[in-house]
């Protein structure tokens, strides 16, 4: 990401050109950490998934599902953004650590309580006596999230990226291990709680080691207006972003049943690659990097198209790839009671290559001080979704589901995307170039796959990887031609992140 460096000087304003290429290197050294962290993560994932897919039913997953959704539920609800504010403010955040981490535990206390307390209620709404007591247990991770080290903030601000793999892939580790070793001895839900409590007691142990700073109870009231006048936005953002991804699961557990919501989740969980790792992979890099640009829009508008450019390159093509070879993948790695979900995970592939395009531009709105934008187009996105959801899952069930999703993410990624056109000034043919090159290249790669799969009378694992090698096999080369024919520029910009390692 050379962009970085080009005229540097008007950007920080001191004509220190090793100061820009500095940020350009820890742009780039930070999203390989970030990369590396989550395609760890999810080869991890990949592999307790498939254990306890085997292991468990998928009514274990519903049940670890419904505690997950009440929890996250108090979470979103409560948010105060007081970590985004740390990261987008300029001036010295010290003096305000105290504050945030006194705010946050007591945070935790009150949520533990109220998760706690509401767990029969809760319970009852889903009609599963058996989610009580999961919910209880989990109800736990609220306080021990609260008192974890706020420290760990400046690994995001100063994009101290191996601290936060350290920090993420170690309660990773912990997790899969625990998980898979209860659910060969329990074989139930049990399994996946446990392993999530012992996953955030880790989280917590390791904010305390890898940073030094010592959090102390203290609470100033200017100090937490001036957060919190950010950190509201970032707030409202967030439980929108919370209703619209969780609010199909909500409706999905009370309608059609605790067994469904496991379909639901596990096809959500496999289908979303493209959204939930790259483009977070994108976000955490991009947001402090935004913000540190946040004077110079030009070169926030140079940044924003590469990024996009190598979003799309990447998500597209993978987005297609689980659609095209779903019921292949379910079949082998998951089993034959798993099938059901398929159509769902097709339909929520296509909507996650959209909402990695989408988000992309969360972090402009938030790096440059528009959090505002966001929050607009994320209440458009959820207003769509409550308009269709319903009428659709009754229809088609987990399938109808999907559809909303993808109808939501569809409509409110063309105001993102026109907002991040206008506010960053950009080309609009640019724009366009970039996106549609990789969604006709991923086409032609979807067509060759299909054409060999109708060569075999039945796909074992073998058969799978090699529809798997052909379809990025034809990717590459038609990229190659692209690059030839149109300048596409991907190649330009791959070398220019390696020349910055």
């Amino acid at each position: 990401m050379k962009h970085f460096n080009d005229n540097y000087e008007e950007v920080i304003g001191k004509g220190n050109l090793k100061q820009a290429e500095s940020l350009s290197k820890k742009v780039v050294r930070g999203g390989i950490w970030v990369f590396t962290l989550r395609i760890t993560n999810r080869g991890l994932g990949f592999i307790r998934t498939i254990i306890l897919a085997r292991l468990l039913a998928p009514e274990d997953f519903g049940l670890i599902g419904i505690a997950m959704l009440a929890a996250s539920t108090l979470d979103a609800f409560s948010q105060t953004g007081l970590q985004s504010a740390l990261i987008q403010k300029k001036d010295d955040i010290k003096t305000y650590l105290d504050v945030a981490w006194t705010t946050l535990a007591i945070r935790g206390i009150f949520l533990f309580g109220i998760l706690f307390l509401s767990a029969p209620l809760i319970a009852k709404f889903f009609n599963s006596a058996q989610a009580e007591l999961v919910i209880m247990v989990i109800a736990v991770n609220m306080i021990i999230t609260g008192f974890g080290n706020i420290g760990v903030v400046f690994f995001q601000k100063e994009l101290q990226f191996k601290k936060q793999f350290t920090y993420e892939f170690s309660a990773t580790i912990v997790d899969l291990l625990v998980s898979i070793s209860l659910a060969f001895i329990l074989r139930n839900v049990w399994a996946l709680v446990w392993g999530g409590v012992a996953k955030n007691i880790t989280r917590f142990c390791l904010s305390y080691i890898l940073h030094s700073y010592k959090p102390r109870l203290r609470f100033n009231k200017d100090k937490f207006r001036d957060l919190f006048g950010f950190g509201i936005w970032v707030s409202g953002s967030t439980i929108l972003i919370f209703l619209i991804t969780q609010g199909d699961d909500i409706l999905v557990g009370r309608m059609l049943g605790v067994t469904a919501l496991g379909f639901y989740q596990m096809a959500y969980l496999l289908s979303n690659l493209p959204s939930t790792e790259i483009a977070d992979v994108i976000s955490r890099v991009t947001f402090p990097a935004y913000s540190k640009l946040q004077d110079d829009l030009i070169k926030v508008r140079e940044a924003y198209l590469k990024v996009l450019q190598v979003t799309a390159y990447f998500s597209i093509p993978i987005a297609v790839g689980i659609s095209v070879l779903s019921f292949e993948f379910t079949q082998i790695f998951l089993g034959e009671k798993w099938l059901s979900m398929v159509p769902a995970i097709q339909i929520l592939a296509l909507a996650g290559a959209i909402g990695s395009i989408s988000a992309t531009t969360r972090p402009i709105f938030h790096g440059i001080g528009k959090p505002k934008v966001d929050t607009t187009w994320q209440i458009v996105r959820l207003v769509v979704l409550a308009a269709v959801i319903y009428p659709l899952t009754i229809t088609w069930g987990i399938s109808g589901a999907a559809i909303a999703v993808l109808i939501s993410i569809f409509l409110s990624a063309i105001g993102f995307s026109f907002m991040a056109v206008r506010i960053t000034n950009c080309n609009a043919g640019s724009f366009w170039k970039i996106t549609v090159l990789p969604l006709l290249n991923a086409t032609i790669m979807a067509f060759i796959i299909l054409t060999i799969k109708t060569g075999f009378e039945y796909i074992n694992l073998w058969h799978f990887l090699l529809l798997i090698g052909a379809g990025f096999t034809a990717y590459l080369f038609v990229t190659y031609l692209f690059e030839k024919l149109m300048n596409y520029g991907i190649t330009k910009i791959m070398k220019e992140i390696f020349a910055s390692v």
